[in-house]
């Protein structure tokens, strides 16, 4: 197994996630097999129960993970499904060393942060590293972890001298640290400035790490001299000093990356000759066209997302990543405007009456709305009167878990005329309770005690369109994060006033899909389908409403729903054949039927006529 460490010094926030994802994907573009596991050294056991304004999103995976965001990107840019170990935590390895200890298995020891703590650590990366990660049998060739945080913070030491430990245990030739440091250009001299960089290089070794790799992150281009200056005094030779200066869209950054030939620095550290591996030349065609094609695009569509935590746009990256992958495939340039649902309320009209003005005009000015998850009462009221505005004008509207609880209770205030339909999260004493809390649930723990990670939704019918969306598929498995359902003894209501609830879980009574068969798109679920959204493979609900927002959608509808291809017809057997239909989904891959001649007809694997 090989190993790329990514570090960051100077400050936070520099993209070191989107580094350690770009060298991932460069690496797997060269043949290799990656997977990657994040450190965070926060004490959290994981990012469950963390504030998005103060940490960013929850990114959930499939076996529930609650992890933080940056996996995220991991497995947009690796198309790759990762698990809750993927993400170390200082309070997941304290837990397990508690846990050890008071079984005894340190046998009376005196359990200290070293070796104890740091020999779990390396016990951690190294147990997680050999899973596959990419559908495929057997362990991965390299693993990309990244260090959450900047050198010299007091929570990252554990973790510095456990991967200074790790560099020695793994052995020359399997271990390559890439560190990214900040060359800033101050306005007054207008020059880039090499020192921050030699001084996060400086703590770096005194804290026994030395970079193989310098990824400099700059506004512009570094200077030859700059470079120069930089490996003189940071000990890095020149070919090992790749500037990730800013670009038009990250997608920009693997290719960056193949430009300087950083595959070459990190694969001459890493011998896979160990390997029995020979890796070729990256192939990034698709990375190239895509980022070439977001660059080029005019036509806009604006999409407001109304929500809590707009003030933070990290809150909300993973919708982010699906409106922008779904809108490149639909050939429309993508802009956000993002609404504090607060400013819609009808207090805000006295209280901030600017900014009511400026969010009902970006409302209305909008070509579709998006109401995404979250918790507690604040601003609930502001998502009802956006669901209310969307349902009303005909406007493509796409609800996401709360924005999908939202959508039931507006309907049944206006159309049903309850007056007092709610959720029992913001008023457990209603009378006419639309959403109420799932009997599995807890009230009193609140971490990982959601219903959370992937489960099934059926489809009901073949006629609603997020069925169509999704190529008319009998069933979808999406992911989770809700504590609160519809109300299933109010649906036959619901449905007889004109709500359609077309996609429901295995045993008919948790409401997973809503729509409104009068509208034109509008369209509520109960999962987070923005999750699973990858740039060559956008969410389908995402390109419904990009489509529907820009006038598109019966074509989607179209090509999603399958068409007849005359170039699988058959040539000639018998009287009565019929021509073999295909699928196209989405993102434009085509699945062809299992063909086998019965009686002169094509039939797929259950023996139907196709």
């Amino acid at each position: 197994m090989k190993y790329v460490v990514v570090t960051g010094g100077v400050v936070s926030g520099l993209g070191k996630g989107v580094t350690a994802s770009s060298i991932g994907a460069v690496l797997k573009s060269c043949g290799l097999r990656v997977t990657t596991i994040k450190i965070d050294p926060y004490l959290n056991t994981d990012a469950g129960t963390m504030s998005p304004i103060e940490h960013g999103e929850v990114f959930v995976l499939d076996d529930g993970g609650e992890v933080d965001l940056d996996l995220g990107n991991y497995e947009r840019f690796l198309d790759i499904k990762l698990t809750g170990d993927n993400n170390i935590t200082t309070g997941k390895i304290y837990q397990a060393v508690i846990d050890k200890e008071r079984r005894g298995d340190y046998l009376g020891k005196t359990v200290q942060v070293v070796p104890h703590i740091t020999d779990e650590i390396q016990d951690w990366i190294e147990r997680v590293a050999m899973n596959p990660v990419d559908g495929k049998e057997g362990p991965p060739d390299v693993c990309v972890i990244e260090l959450g945080g900047t050198i010299g913070d007091i929570e990252s030491m554990p973790f510095i001298e456990a991967l200074g430990q790790f560099s020695y245990r793994v052995g020359t030739g399997n271990f390559c640290l890439v560190h990214v440091s900040l060359v800033p250009v101050l306005t007054v001299v207008g020059e880039q400035k090499t020192k921050p960089t030699q001084h996060s290089v400086r703590g770096l070794r005194g804290l026994g790490l030395a970079p193989d790799i310098l990824a400099c992150r700059s506004t512009e281009p570094l200077e030859e001299h700059v470079t120069a200056k930089l490996s003189q005094f940071c000990n890095v030779p020149i070919s090992s000093i790749v500037n990730l200066h800013d670009v038009t869209n990250i997608w920009h950054i693997p290719l960056l990356l193949r430009d300087q030939k950083a595959h070459e620095a990190i694969l001459k550290v890493l011998d896979l000759q160990l390997l029995g591996k020979v890796p070729r030349e990256p192939k990034l065609a698709e990375w190239t066209e895509r980022a070439s094609k977001l660059d080029k695009l005019k036509t806009p569509v604006t999409i407001a997302v109304v929500g809590k935590y707009t003030g933070l746009s990290d809150s909300y990256l993973s919708i982010q990543k699906a409106l922008l992958h779904a809108s490149v495939v639909m050939e429309r340039k993508l802009v956000v405007e993002w609404i504090p649902s607060c400013d819609l309320e009808d207090s805000a009209a006295k209280d901030t009456h600017e900014a009511y003005q400026k969010a009902w005009k970006l409302l209305k000015g909008a070509d579709g709305v998006l109401v995404p998850g979250g918790f507690g009462d604040r601003g609930v009221q502001g998502k009802i009167l956006a669901a209310k505005y969307a349902r009303e004008n005909n406007v493509p509207y796409l609800g996401i878990c709360l924005g999908m609880q939202i959508a039931v209770i507006e309907f049944a205030r206006s159309v049903m005329k309850l007056c007092s339909a709610n959720s029992t999260e913001f008023d457990p004493a209603t009378t006419s309770p639309c959403v109420i809390f799932m009997p599995e649930g807890s009230r009193t723990q609140m971490g990982a005690t959601m219903r959370l990670g992937s489960r099934r939704t059926y489809f009901l019918g073949n006629n609603c369109k997020s069925g169509k969306l999704y190529g008319n598929a009998s069933f979808v498995d999406e992911r989770h994060r809700h504590r609160y359902e519809v109300n299933p003894e109010i649906v036959p209501e619901l449905e007889k006033a004109g709500l359609s609830f077309v996609g429901k879980d295995e045993s008919g009574s948790r409401m997973e899909i809503v729509e409104l068969p009068s509208h034109d798109f509008f369209i509520g679920v109960q999962f987070h389908p923005e999750f699973k959204s990858r740039p060559g493979k956008p969410s389908p609900l995402f390109l419904g409403l990009i489509a529907a927002a820009s006038g598109q959608l019966d074509l989607l509808l179209q090509r999603s729903s399958g068409v007849v291809s005359s170039n699988l017809a058959p040539r000639c057997i018998t009287k009565g054949t019929t021509v073999p239909v295909i699928k196209v989904y989405p993102n434009g891959h085509i699945k062809k039927p299992l063909k086998s001649l019965v009686n002169g007809y094509y039939t797929n694997s259950n023996g139907i006529h196709i």
